[in-house]
């Protein structure tokens, strides 16, 4: 195939201008001459230079003679091989055309990869060994399938059943590291206990605390045990972890913040350890231990996801009416969790289950709340002092409203002689403030009397007539 001819541009671009005879300009100043190198020594004539009479060389075996396979095709050097313009170092050099490559007849370049690895394409394969390459593959598979079928069939059925077989256990070697979970139950489960209370013949299940072992003083809520008080022929019973029971009494009970106290007569009880709200934070791991759907002793376990949250707690045939500062967590809570533990990584007391948040099925969506331990231990302590407890008390109705920009609490009733009446508060005012504490629905406004003590004189603003102000009121017992 002849060489391919350049294109005009190409010519233009890279040939030699006409009135240049030579490769280079004329004006160039000529080169210095060039060393003559000195003769090489005898010793690399003999070994490298080609061959001369009565002289050899590497390329000569030894003796001088030639092999018996040398032939014509096989010397360092021939006889023309003086005339070989390779070999001759004086020979011009010039640039040829590039290679063409023809690949019906010829594969073409040798491809390789960045490493310099050839890389062997599809095509460079032979269909003499592609065709064993398949060959070998199918006898392979074949084999091996006789092999596994004849093995199936001819190997013999162990026998079905093996009398006095022992299976081996090993021991893992479980580490619970104090402050885990397993670590918190064992040791707060014997202060939880099971109550079941039966009127007539209808029964409920719920759950309560330990909190005074010496003398037998449990706390639950209200809504527990309610349904028992002053009904004759109920019962209350507290079953505890061991499996025993005991008969229980209602030492007193607050339908204001759905808590109570029942006491068994069974000494050596074990008591919770009380810890404080104030040492309660956001994102604190807590276990929660009761007995949801009857299942007594059950452990579940999340964290404090909120706190001071303002719940309203309904009573469902109780007598329960209250709204509670609570303590919420995602420590699955469920129907019998009441009344249960809700207890902090140092198996502390934090709180009383009492609420769950739920869509209409009754069950944990992961949200539920608990009734903080510093109002436990306020309001047991007065239950157990006097069977009763008291509140600070405003003397409103409300309800939540807003403006669109500000919320607050409506007052729709004052209650004649109130706290509140005397201060002058009236209807269709807008509680905003109770000392400084914003007041954004008439939950938080509860939470926020409830805060204080009977006596108490706190600062409330207002909203009346689309103008603020203040007033100040000396909260009355409830």
């Amino acid at each position: 195939m002849p060489a391919p001819q350049p294109t005009p541009a190409q010519a233009g671009a890279f040939g030699r201008p006409e009135r240049e005879a030579g490769g280079f300009a004329g004006s160039r100043p000529p080169a210095p001459p060039r060393p003559v190198p000195p003769p090489p020594p005898e010793a690399l004539l003999r070994a490298f230079g080609p061959p001369a009479p009565g002289r050899g060389g590497l390329q000569d075996p030894p003796g001088g003679r030639p092999g018996a396979r040398r032939t014509a095709s096989g010397p360092w050097w021939k006889a023309d091989a003086r005339s070989d313009p390779w070999r001759d170092p004086a020979s011009p050099a010039a640039l040829g055309a590039p290679a063409v490559y023809v690949e019906d007849s010829q594969p073409g370049p040798v491809v390789v990869d960045a490493q310099g690895r050839r890389k062997v394409r599809l095509r460079d394969v032979s269909v003499r060994l592609a065709t064993l390459a398949v060959l070998a593959l199918l006898v392979v598979g074949l084999v091996g399938g006789g092999v596994g079928w004849y093995l199936t069939r001819t190997a013999d059925e162990t026998p079905l059943f093996t009398p006095g077989t022992t299976l081996s256990q090993v021991d893992p070697g479980i580490t619970r590291e104090p402050g885990s979970v397993s670590d918190i139950a064992d040791a707060v489960i014997p202060a939880v206990v099971s109550i079941e209370v039966r009127v007539g013949q209808a029964g409920a299940t719920g759950s309560g605390v330990v909190i005074d072992g010496e003398n037998g003083y449990i706390v639950t809520n209200n809504h527990v045990i309610s349904g028992a008080d002053d009904v004759e022929g109920a019962e209350i019973r507290a079953v505890f972890s061991d499996g025993s029971g005991s008969a229980a009494r209602i030492v007193g009970r607050d339908p204001a913040s759905d808590l109570a106290v029942i006491k068994v007569e069974k000494p050596g009880l074990v008591t919770a350890s009380l810890g404080r709200s104030g040492d309660v934070v956001v994102g604190d791991p807590v276990v929660a231990i009761g007995s949801p759907l009857g299942l007594a002793g059950t452990v579940t376990s999340g964290i404090v996801s909120a706190l001071d949250r303002p719940v309203r707690l309904s009573g469902e045939g109780t007598d329960t009416n209250a709204v509670i500062s609570a303590v919420q967590t995602d420590a699955p809570i469920n129907p019998g969790n009441s009344g249960g533990a809700l207890v902090d990584a140092s198996g502390a007391l934090v709180g009383i289950n009492t609420a769950i948040a739920s869509t209409g099925t009754g069950g944990s969506i992961g949200l539920g709340f608990a009734i903080p331990i510093d109002t436990v231990t306020r309001i047991a302590d007065q239950l157990i002092s006097t069977g009763s407890a008291v509140h600070a008390t405003l003397g409103v109705n409300a309800r939540s409203v807003t403006d669109g920009t500000r919320d607050g609490a409506l007052v729709l009733n004052v209650e004649p002689a109130s706290a509140a009446a005397q201060a002058g508060v009236r209807e269709e005012d807008i509680i905003i403030a109770v000392d400084d504490t914003p007041v954004g629905s008439s939950e938080e406004l509860a939470v926020a009397v409830d805060a204080r003590e009977p006596g108490d004189q706190v600062t409330l603003e207002l909203v009346r007539g689309g103008s603020s102000r203040t007033v100040e009121v000396t909260l009355g017992t409830a």
